[in-house]
């Protein structure tokens, strides 16, 4: 089933996804096109990101397939729903996407075993890690400054129970700028699997209801401006579309907040 978190009629609701209307746990049906404002489809806890987790995408930026794998942390804060605004942010030269299937995790686990890993999964949504490249460097890594912008977490628009996924090692991943396919991959290109991460997270770290990992992207990254469209497709989850707007000189509105770029 398809879980939404969303704004309509000034009220934050949730609801499930029945033949394209939003069904409110209150039992009102909504059309998509009435959403006013779509939420992320859960609230975080903390949300741990993979770099350099699909051998194409080493390769596009010339650097060697890791030995193990290599985490950060995403901030929270960076976190937007479906339709918001990503903001190009100051001193950026090349900015880009990643598109990412994140797994949201169910219950609480360490030292978990790669066999049991998916009993620990309760879903699955579509994440959009926003880089500026050229923040990410040996003076910048980890590279909070350039994955940690406000507004650099775009997910959603759904939460997709796990049951409702046939393969989660086999889905495959699409991005377009402006109506046009960059990005293609698939999750079956995964250098590390899913129950593989699990194994090697929980090994030094608790896994908590609600964290998110955020498995990597594929091969395709390119430079995104303000003005651009950005539609990221995984099989089963739906389209998450965010639009490019200039943090430089507009003003920036996020969780209700408003503030000028610094």
């Amino acid at each position: 089933m398809k879980h939404a978190r969303f704004i309509v009629e000034g009220r934050e609701q949730t609801g499930v996804v029945k033949e394209d209307k939003i069904v409110a746990t209150s039992g009102k049906v909504y059309e998509l096109d009435e959403i006013e404002v779509w939420l992320p489809p859960i609230k975080p806890n903390k949300m741990i990101g993979l770099a350099l987790n699909y051998a194409d995408h080493a390769d596009e930026l010339g650097l060697e397939k890791p030995k193990e794998p290599v985490l950060f942390i995403k901030p929270n804060s960076s976190i937007i729903g479906h339709k918001a605004p990503i903001y190009y942010p100051n001193g950026a030269t090349y900015m880009h996407y990643e598109n990412e299937l994140a797994v949201v995790i169910g219950k609480h686990g360490r030292n978990i075993k790669k066999e049991d890993a998916l009993d620990y999964v309760s879903g699955y949504t579509i994440a959009n890690d926003v880089t500026v490249r050229d923040f990410v460097n040996n003076y910048y890594r980890p590279p909070v400054r350039a994955k940690g912008h406000d507004t650099f977490g775009p997910m959603g628009p759904y939460f997709v129970d796990k049951e409702d996924i046939p393969d989660v090692s086999n889905l495959e991943l699409r991005t377009y700028v402006n109506g046009e396919l960059r990005q293609r991959g698939n999750t079956k290109d995964l250098i590390y699997t899913i129950p593989e991460l699990i194994e090697f997270i929980s090994s030094f770290m608790t896994l908590e209801p609600n964290d998110v990992i955020w498995t990597g992207t594929p091969k395709g990254i390119s430079h995104v401006y303000p003005g651009d469209v950005v539609r990221l497709e995984i099989d089963y989850l739906g389209a998450l579309e965010n639009k490019v707007l200039d943090g430089r000189t507009e003003t920036i509105s996020v969780g209700g907040a408003k503030k000028h770029e610094a």
